[in-house]
Formats: structure tokens, sequence, C-alpha cells
């Protein structure tokens, strides 16, 4: 019988701060890192997938894909692939482990990079891109990978069927236009604070032309600063592309309302993580303040019951989930159908270590097999670290193209991962500690 033999984690960073990309107004010089998770089986299968972070705690991150491990060592690989759902309980209902969370933080995180490996694995043995996979999937058999423990009171299981069946018709229309063009992507990449004034510029430039209609600014470090740089940024794409702009976290309630009223001026269409990611009353306050600006915020919301709240307490305009930060492919699934449910555009979040790699299969599949739409959705991308992975993530003309290698896209090239080890990769030895 052919089973999982082993999960290797290891602590891969790349020294994004040197140059400053990456750098925000909470993150002023991150070193981009992954927990990079392999699982290996009796026959000679692989499965890859990582939990991003930015630099220190990176080993902490990959001590809890090893504390997680012994829960998948010795597992026959057929019956957990055909109950994913079940495998990924397991992972987060663990008896001990689950007290770390219980399903928020590192602990989390780590069975999300093990979940995606699996997800990998599945795809890479169908011969199929993850966003297929699971579009080609039943109602039925997605919705059994959903936890729906404490969602009931916001999605039943029955209104999660209606939503894919209603899907149903039209995949394989949809399918054929995603190969054809690919989905909309936005980009961050000319916004991070640490660039100066003419780089955002030149940068500005760059991304109308390479066909971007959205781009992204970082905020919340300096209110002139901020000014100052929305400006630029809008004098330069003009009026008909959307800038959004991002606090990444920097600001209280208050303080946000504030803030945001003279920045109106250059027309932003949505503010990211305004506040603390945790606050969903502020985000609520925020959002009725802030119109027509729509709030965005996701990427570091724990798990699909923080979701659930954001959504139920009507405190978002767009949902930003995020490839890693939660337990993978699975509960993604289930925050891609409360998102359904409740009539919000999901645009998800990605820049960093592969997860641009990984989030596109998400949305992908969302457009193919949940909300059958790509009206006011967007990935977000970012140029940092694609030539590391065997297959990068493609955009043409300001679309991601959809992924046709089997797997999720998370695999680094071997030379990569062992160039780039911490501490003892040849990028890190003899040169200061991480930022």
């Amino acid at each position: 019988m052919n089973r999982i033999i082993g999960v290797e984690a290891l602590d891969v960073r790349f020294p994004t701060s040197r140059a400053l990309d990456g750098s925000d107004a909470l993150n002023p010089e991150p070193d981009y890192s992954a927990a990079y998770v392999t699982i290996r089986t009796s026959t000679g299968e692989e499965g890859h997938g990582l939990a991003f972070t930015v630099g220190r705690g990176n080993d902490v991150q990959v001590a809890a894909v090893r504390a997680l491990a012994p829960l998948v060592a010795g597992l026959p690989v057929d019956a957990t692939l055909a109950d994913l759902g079940g495998f990924s309980r397991r992972l987060t209902g663990d008896g001990q482990l689950r007290w770390l969370g219980p399903e928020k933080g590192a602990i989390h995180m780590a069975a999300g990079a093990i979940v995606n490996a699996m997800w990998d694995l599945y795809g890479r043995r169908t011969g199929k891109p993850v966003w297929r996979l699971l579009s080609e999937l039943s109602p039925e058999q997605l919705v059994a990978l959903v936890d729906f423990r404490y969602l009931r009171d916001a999605l039943t299981p029955e209104e999660a069927l209606a939503i894919l069946r209603r899907a149903e018709p039209g995949r394989a229309g949809r399918r054929r236009h995603l190969l054809e063009h690919g989905y909309p992507a936005y980009t961050t990449t000319p916004g991070w604070l640490g660039y100066d004034d003419d780089k955002l510029v030149r940068l500005c430039e760059e991304a109308v032309a390479d066909g971007f209609t959205q781009i992204k600014l970082k905020v919340g470090a300096d209110p002139e600063q901020d000014l100052r740089r929305l400006k630029l940024a809008r004098r330069t794409v003009g009026p008909d592309v959307r800038i959004a702009i991002d606090a990444n976290q920097a600001w209280g309630v208050g303080q946000a309302v504030e803030l945001m009223e003279p920045l109106k001026e250059f027309d932003p269409y949505w503010i990211e993580e305004p506040t603390s990611p945790d606050d969903i009353l502020g985000h609520a306050r925020i959002r009725a303040a802030v119109a027509p600006v729509k709030v965005a915020t996701g990427e570091h919301c724990h798990n699909q019951v923080m979701f659930k709240q954001l959504l139920q307490a009507g405190a978002i305009d767009i949902l930003q989930l995020d490839a890693s930060r939660v337990a993978g492919v699975t509960e993604n699934v289930a925050i891609l159908l409360l998102a359904a449910k409740f009539g919000i555009p999901v645009c998800p979040h990605a820049g960093g270590v592969g997860l641009c790699e990984m989030v596109q299969h998400l949305a992908m599949f969302d457009y193919v097999a949940v909300s059958g739409s790509t009206e006011n959705r967007v990935i977000e991308y970012v140029d940092h670290l694609h030539e590391h992975f065997t297959v990068p993530a493609r955009i043409v003309r300001g679309h991601y193209a959809a992924p046709t290698v089997p797997g999720l896209g998370a695999q680094l090239h071997p030379a990569s991962a062992a160039d780039h080890l911490y501490p003892e990769g040849p990028v890190w030895v003899g040169r200061p500690a991480t930022a």
C-alpha cells in the first residue's frame, strides 16, 4: 500500500530587505521567507506546499510543521486523498496541538502548508492543475471538504450545494474562457514604502504599459508622504486606472477614518487593512465612514470563522483570502462559499514567496465553479521571486495566465531552496542576520 513516509520542512529565506522589496508601514525591512514543505510517499510521489513569513519567526513556523508531521506519517495515500476534508480536520483538531491555536497562528498555518502539499500531490497524481481539479469535483464532493460546525448560522450545507449547483452548468465555458483570456490581476510592485518617488513613478508607468488596470500603494507611515505618493501615482496612471491603498494595520479605528479623508481626493478604490485585522466591529465602523471608498481585508484573517463574522457584520466590501494563512486549499473552499453566499467579491492576497503561484488556483476555481464571475475581482501580483519556482506565475497583459501544469505551483527549484536555506545556505553564510 502506498503510504506517506515523510514530511520535510525547510527554513528558506530570501534577503528582500536589502532592496526594501515588500516594505510597508509595519514591516519596514522584511525578508520574504517560507517554511517549505515536501510530502513524500512510499512510491516516490511528492507534494509541495509552504507557509509564508517575513524573516525572523520562520524557524518557529518550521517547528510547527514538524510538530504536525507525526499526524501525517504512515497515512495511506489513496484514502487520504479521497477525504481531504477529514485530513484537514485531523491536523487542525488534534487534542493537544489544537491548544496552540485553536485554528489560528503558526500551528494553523503549518496545517495549511501540509494541506496544500497534499493538494499539490493530488493535482500531480491526476495530471491537473489544482484549479482545474477543484472545478471538476462535484458539488457534493466540494461540500464534503467543508467543516460546517461553526458556520451553520451563516452557511448551511444545503446553501453551499445550491451555490455550487447554480454554477455547475457554466463550468465548461468558463474553463475555456479562463484558458484563453486568463484572470484579471493588479500589481503592488510600484507601491512599497521604501521606494523613492522616481522609482514609484517609473514602476507605475511600467504597470500601465504592461496592461494592469489597477495598482496598489502602501500607506500608513506618514500622512504627508501618503498624500504626496498618491498624488504622484494618480498623475502618472491617469483617472481610469484604479489605485488601491494598503495601511497594513497601521491605524486605530478613529485614526483610519480621519486619515482617509484627505486621501479621497485621489479616488482610492479600496483601503486595505486599515486597522487591526481582528477588529471586526472596527472594520464595520470604518466602512460606514469612508464610503464610497471600499474596505478590504483578509490576508491576516485567522480562519473561516473570522471571515464569517466579517461578512455577517457587513464589515468589508472586498474579501482577501490568502493561500497560506488559513488551513490551505480545503478551508479556502469554505471561505469562497461564504463570500458567494454574502455576495462579496474575492480579491486574493498574493506576493510574498509562492503566494501568487498558489492563490491563482483558488481564484480560478471560484470563477469556474463557485461565483461564476470575475467582475470587480482581481488577484494581487508582485514581481518578486517567481524565478525560484519550477512553475512560476505568468502575467499576460495584466491577467494571470491559467496554469496548465499539474499541481499547486509551490515547488521551489532545489538549487534555490539550498542556496537560501537559513542560516547555512550560501546566500546567508557570512552575512548579517536576517532583518
